[in-house]
């Protein structure tokens, strides 16, 4: 992962992108990317994977690059988030089930 998140950070300083990716600018793009991974199941379940692909590729990059601009390290903070929502989705209560944790 780090060794990702390097070649993403060399990537953007060698074209000066930088000044533009504030964690607000971050945070637009990452939606933007989203709604644009979104689109490519808007109308049916039958997608192009290399456009899936490409998209899923962008919201990563932005994800990446917003946690190293706000100083997180994404896997701490992914099994942070994984251990609140254990607590709240207990295997024995959830298991095979969509249910909100408040209504388990």
């Amino acid at each position: 992962m780090e060794e990702l998140i390097n070649e993403i950070i060399k990537f953007t300083k060698e074209r000066e992108w930088d000044q533009f990716h504030s964690p607000e600018n971050l945070a637009k793009s990452i939606s933007i990317e989203a709604g644009e991974l979104l689109e490519c199941f808007q109308w049916s379940s039958d997608y192009d994977i290399n456009e899936v692909k490409n998209e899923l590729a962008d919201v990563i990059n932005y994800c990446l690059l917003l946690a190293d601009k706000l100083g997180l390290n994404p896997k701490t903070i992914v099994l942070d988030k994984m251990n609140e929502t254990a607590k709240k989705y207990p295997v024995e209560k959830s298991k095979g089930k969509s249910t909100k944790y408040n209504k388990l």
